[in-house]
This record gives C-alpha cells, sequence and structure tokens, in this order.
C-alpha cells in the first residue's frame, strides 16, 4: 500500500498560484476570441510550434498541419485547433511586471522622512552627545538603507 504524503501548506500555495495564472490566462484567451490576428501575432505562434516540435511535443506532419491551421486563422479564436494539447501560447500570458518608478517615489519619501532624524543625529553628535546621537541617526540609516534595498529589489515573478 502506497504511504501517503501529508500536505503542505506550501504545496497548496503552489496549486493555487498555479490555478491563479491558468484563470488569467484563460480569462484573457477568452477576451481576444473576436479580434483579429496580427502578422506579429501569427509569427510568435508559428515561433511557439517550432518550439513544441523541437522538443517533441509535435512530429513534423502535425507541425505542418497546425502551421497550415495558423496561416488559415483569421481571430484568436480560431488558434484553439492550433493550439489543442499544447501549452497556453506565450500571447496569453501575463507579461511580468517591473519595478516600477513608484518604488523609487516611496524611496524618495523614506529619505525625506529620515533626514530630520539623521540631522538631528548629527546636531547631537556635534555638542557630545554620542548615545543620544545614536538613537536618532543609527535607524534613520537603517531605515534609508532598507527602503533602498526594498526599491531596488526585483520582484518575484510567478510560477518561480
Amino acid at each position: 500500500m502506497a504511504e501517503r504524503r501529508p500536505v503542505k501548506p506550501a504545496d497548496l500555495i503552489g496549486f493555487a498560484t498555479a490555478a491563479g495564472q491558468e484563470a488569467r490566462e484563460v480569462a484573457a484567451r477568452r477576451r481576444m476570441v473576436n479580434i483579429r490576428l496580427t502578422d506579429e501575432e501569427r509569427r510568435v505562434c508559428t515561433d511557439e510550434l517550432a518550439e513544441q516540435f523541437a522538443i517533441g511535443r509535435l512530429d513534423e506532419d502535425e507541425l505542418h498541419r497546425r502551421v497550415d491551421l495558423l496561416n488559415r486563422a483569421v481571430t484568436h479564436g480560431d488558434l484553439q485547433p492550433v493550439f489543442a494539447g499544447l501549452p497556453t501560447p506565450a500571447l496569453y500570458r501575463p507579461v511580468p511586471r517591473k519595478p516600477g518608478r513608484w518604488r523609487w517615489a516611496a524611496f524618495a519619501g523614506a529619505v525625506w522622512l529620515a533626514v530630520p532624524f539623521v540631522l538631528a543625529g548629527l546636531l547631537l553628535l556635534v555638542f557630545g552627545r554620542e548615545i543620544a546621537a545614536a538613537i536618532f541617526g543609527v535607524p534613520a540609516v537603517v531605515w534609508v538603507a532598507y527602503a533602498y534595498r526594498w526599491a531596488s529589489k526585483p520582484r518575484r515573478e510567478s510560477g518561480s
């Protein structure tokens, strides 16, 4: 009898993430069903089919049949038989977002919040109050360093 492995919360989160990703791809396909294909989208689909052929999911006859279907396709809805049984083409995968300027704006705000504390720490240091200077200045510098690290860190991509 096979031993059952206990379900871990991380496994459930992974399943939920995968289901959410798949739902976003299905929704993107559904929104674009009646939209006509562009030449660039056809090229992307052709590259996708070539990749599936290269990794062995399609044989040569099947590749030619699907490329012919792709060349006759007019709308995105016509692509469904082209990619039947294959992974979702790159056209429908959401584009991962890069950290935007808002992170750097938040960093600038953190710096402006820390400036008075750093200046107070320097002023206290000048007047010989080292402990008070450390209490005011060090947390502000740490705050700015943490904010910089957060603003410059690339966002983690889904599914990785």
